[in-house]
């Protein structure tokens, strides 16, 4: 899942690029464990920034148009280039067993509905 250039560009510009791993959220629905990209991507020679969401979990249709809400709740690496696609998706799978692992702690698992859910158990759009 994938911000648009304006959301983009409205991310603060001091953010270092590189992988985190927070929660995220699609429309009104659950909150899931996610994997984050911000930057430039280089293995595939990026001209814009960009900020790629990768949602721990299989949804069972599209949701192209629904708000995806996020809270990072921590770093994994920064951004680097690869010497070919086999290297690319062995890291990302790194990433992402990293991130499930990092989300599993105590100090990350209260975070999950914090940001997401109001006290009275409604849900926040974004």
């Amino acid at each position: 899942a994938n911000f648009s250039e304006q959301v983009v560009e409205s991310f603060p510009s001091d953010i270092p690029t590189g992988i985190y791993y927070g929660w995220a959220c699609v429309g009104n629905g659950d909150v899931h464990k996610m994997v984050l990209s911000i930057g430039w991507n280089p293995f595939y020679k990026n001209i814009k920034k960009s900020v790629e969401t990768h949602i721990i979990h299989t949804f069972k249709e599209d949701f192209y148009g629904e708000i995806l809400s996020i809270v990072i709740t921590g770093y994994i690496r920064s951004e680097k280039n690869f010497n070919s696609l086999e290297a690319l998706i062995s890291a990302i799978q790194e990433d992402i067993e990293e991130a499930k692992r990092q989300l599993d702690l105590p100090e990350h698992l209260k975070l999950k509905d914090n940001f997401f859910h109001l006290p009275e158990g409604k849900i926040v759009n974004h």
